[in-house]
């Protein structure tokens, strides 16, 4: 499976896409570089949302992988990320391009760090990587699938995934999720929210017991992204998304003018809740400048 990444991540095909060789060789010569910004945190959660799920082609029993690919400093939380799909017992090689920072790769990266940060000058030296690279994935796969694992079902459905999610009393900074929870409790849950035009992400892990929760400090009149994610000792169930907008802050109402003079004006209205200052414009009609 392959993402591409910049502010907003794309998932260029799935896990279950294709299923020859020469398919996906095919697909990556058709591959469209997409430029932009680089929030490396926000494509390891879409991975980790959209990629690593059953419906997109991953196999509960079988090892994950996450190979990441970057050629600049992430302008967001890469770490906290990274290290949310560690604990899930997901592997992360991290492969730095030109002006890739090293420092950030090895948090990133999973140990032992020798074989998993991989950092070249330029696009062309990543062929040089290949036949290393291919060996020590290989490898780690085989010892990785020899461990004892605890057996999950493949169809995960109503056992490990949460339903119904219901997003209420929504205000300008908060709103309320709640959601019914899988047959079988996680261990935990995991709820991601950012706004959708662009933006860091932000976590907060439950106890698997907990189903309802309330997001605060939120910024006014934004449309936010949430995802609820069950997670399991060894697996992650299908999660719940939902997508609402906070309300505009409240505006000053019924303004008035009086008390006119030659220089002067006394303005009053109604107070807006919740505003601790105003800020007063006023310019000469029809196109004066502002004053």
């Amino acid at each position: 499976g392959l993402s591409q990444y910049s502010s907003d991540p794309r998932t260029e095909w799935d896990l279950s896409t294709h299923s020859t060789r020469e398919q996906l060789l095919e697909a990556i010569r058709n591959l469209r570089y997409k430029g932009g910004n680089t929030f490396t945190g926000l494509a390891l959660t879409h991975v980790l949302e959209q990629n690593l799920k059953p419906d997109a082609g991953a196999r509960l029993e079988a090892e994950k992988l996450v190979i990441l690919l970057t050629d600049g400093k992430s302008q967001d939380d890469a770490n906290l990320a990274a290290q949310t799909l560690k604990n899930l017992g997901i592997e992360i090689f991290a492969i730095g391009v030109k002006n890739a920072d090293e420092a950030e790769l090895k948090q990133v990266a999973s140990e032992p760090l020798e074989l998993t940060v991989y950092n070249v000058l330029d696009f062309p030296l990543l062929s040089s990587l290949v036949g290393k690279l291919t060996r020590v994935l290989c490898t780690r796969i085989k010892e990785k699938s020899n461990k004892e694992t605890a057996d999950f079902p493949v169809n995960t459905g109503p056992q490990l995934s949460p339903t119904d999610l219901k997003i209420s009393a929504v205000t300008s900074k908060s709103m309320n999720l709640t959601w019914s929870p899988p047959l079988r409790p996680p261990k935990k849950y995991r709820v991601v929210y950012y706004p959708s035009k662009g933006g860091t992400p932000r976590e907060v892990v439950l106890d698997g017991a907990v189903s309802s929760l309330r997001l605060s400090n939120l910024t006014s009149h934004t449309e936010y992204l949430v995802s609820v994610l069950p997670v399991y000792d060894t697996a992650v169930g299908d999660g719940l998304r939902g997508v609402t907008s906070t309300l505009p802050l409240s505006p000053p109402r019924s303004l008035r003018v009086s008390e006119l003079s030659h220089n002067s004006i006394r303005l009053s209205w109604k107070a807006a809740q919740g505003a601790t200052h105003y800020l007063v414009l006023c310019s000469a009609a029809p196109d004066g400048a502002e004053d």
